[in-house]
């Protein structure tokens, strides 16, 4: 996944850059980057590490020497961003959240029509930001050129580019991911996160609908490209990836929580001693269905974080394992003898979701009860970077299904996305057992849509059943 941040200031702009770009990092744990521009200095940027390290740990020093009055940063999981080009567009900056689905078919014909080279990253990948870049500098100017990248483009692709003018904004062209717009006196800002400028002083503008563009200046927000009528924003924004105090078209990410775990809470049938959450993004879901079911809400752990890094970040799956336990310390008070209900937001792998468990067993917990705030996840996600996954096959659910189905190389996954179907419940059961979970039920997907409230066919739901 992903963040960014723009301003464009009529004084320095460094102080709010900063911080509207630490205010992303939820969303990515490998890279981020600052760059800038002043008429007196021309372009300036920074990139550093931010694997073992915060954003504001390791961006301090550029904070106090940097200097402009337009600025991008980003925050990254993967490649390296912001990057300065220069080209006949002029020299800008440019950083970029999306996926690539056919990058090396748009590498061979950047070649066969002229493209020198790109630098590759470690692991041999083209930087997807630097691809980008060379498609727009295929037209005339970076209006069409922005339009022709995401015609090219099989995925999304959602950009900012800083020139000496201002910041170009664009969202993907089906709205997968989020823009917002922000203002106050003498400044206009961009960033993923809405919330990412509220304590800067900024007040909401307005978002960008799917495919817009508009220029970022100074004195406003100026429209180039109108938005499309079709969008399908990434539902899963809501359940997990947002930050409890974002929305995304109007739609609150704390509020769709608690709609989510009310609407589990409605079609249960077990009374628990109390229900939880896993923090963090669990824990809005369990106050949902508390509130609903009357069942005392209680936190049975609690998650040190202050030295540890993100468990999802390692590539080593053992050591995501071993992360994931020592930062959770149990109260044992709330969990020997208790049966405890547990919601997650998601189940992928289910490793540490089981070393949850046999945790919350060891810690003398009764039966401990799994809800997830989301239905199975049958697909690897098409349009954003959301997993590190390799293989659809490193899905606890497809694992089941292949268990499951050994004669059959290609079952139809539509009947386990179906939650009255035979071999959902089979499914379920299989997980169940496998991961040594008391009861498991998941959200179902028509509650989790209705959660978020919006119309059905603006939200994306293609890693549940596959409809793109």
């Amino acid at each position: 996944m992903g963040g960014f941040f723009g301003v464009a200031s009529k004084e320095d702009c460094i102080f709010d850059l900063f911080f509207g770009t630490d205010y992303h990092s939820h969303l990515g744990t490998r890279r981020a980057g600052m760059a800038t521009y002043s008429k007196e200095h021309g372009f300036d940027r920074a990139i550093h590490n931010i694997e073992n390290a915060p954003f504001r740990t390791k961006f301090d020093k550029d904070a106090n020497t940097m200097r402009g009055s337009i600025g991008i940063g980003s925050i990254s999981d993967y490649e390296p961003q912001p990057l300065i080009v220069r080209s006949h567009h002029g020299t800008y900056a440019i950083t970029t959240v999306g996926r690539i689905n056919n990058k090396e078919d748009i590498v061979n014909r950047l070649f066969k029509s002229g493209h020198a080279h790109f630098l590759e990253m470690s692991g041999g990948e083209v930087n997807s930001t630097e691809l980008v870049s060379a498609i727009i500098d295929q037209k005339e100017n970076i209006i069409e050129g922005i339009q022709y990248a995401q015609e090219l483009i099989e995925g999304s692709m959602t950009m900012l580019i800083m020139t000496p003018k201002g910041i170009y904004a664009a969202r993907d062209r089906l709205g997968r991911t989020p823009v917002s717009i922000g203002k106050k006196e003498g400044a206009y800002c961009v960033s993923f996160e809405s919330f990412a400028y509220l304590n800067l002083g900024y007040t909401p503008e307005r978002e960008l609908g799917p495919g817009e563009i508009l220029i970022v200046t100074p004195e406003g927000a100026q429209p180039l490209v109108a938005p499309g009528r079709d969008m399908k924003i990434c539902t899963f924004l809501w359940v997990y990836y947002g930050y409890p105090s974002s929305s995304y078209e109007g739609i609150s990410v704390e509020q769709m929580r608690y709609n989510c775990g009310s609407k589990m809470a409605k079609r249960d049938k077990i009374t628990p001693d109390i229900v939880a959450g896993v923090p963090d993004s669990g824990t809005a879901h369990a106050i949902g269905y508390a509130n609903e079911s009357g069942i005392p809400f209680s936190r049975p752990f609690i998650k040190y974080t202050p030295t540890w890094p993100r468990s999802f970040m390692p590539t080593i799956q053992s050591k995501r394992n071993l992360i994931a336990k020592m930062k959770l310390l149990p109260v044992h008070d709330l969990i020997k003898g208790r049966s405890l209900l547990l919601i997650d937001d998601s189940i992928v792998r289910g490793t540490q979701l089981r070393e949850t468990t046999e945790f919350l067993y060891q810690s003398g917990a009764k039966e401990v009860h799994i809800r997830p705030a989301c239905p199975p996840l049958l697909y690897g996600c098409k349009y954003l970077n959301f997993s590190r996954s390799t293989s659809e096959m490193e899905l606890i659910t497809r694992q089941v299904i292949k268990e499951m189905e050994t004669d059959n190389k290609y079952p139809d996954l539509s009947v386990y996305a179906d939650p009255e179907s035979i071999q959902y419940g089979d499914m379920l059961e299989k997980i169940r057992e496998k991961l040594n979970f008391t009861s498991l039920h998941y959200n179902r997907l028509d509650d989790m849509m209705d959660a978020v409230g919006i119309d059905k066919c603006k939200l994306c739901t293609y890693c549940w059943d596959g409809r793109e």
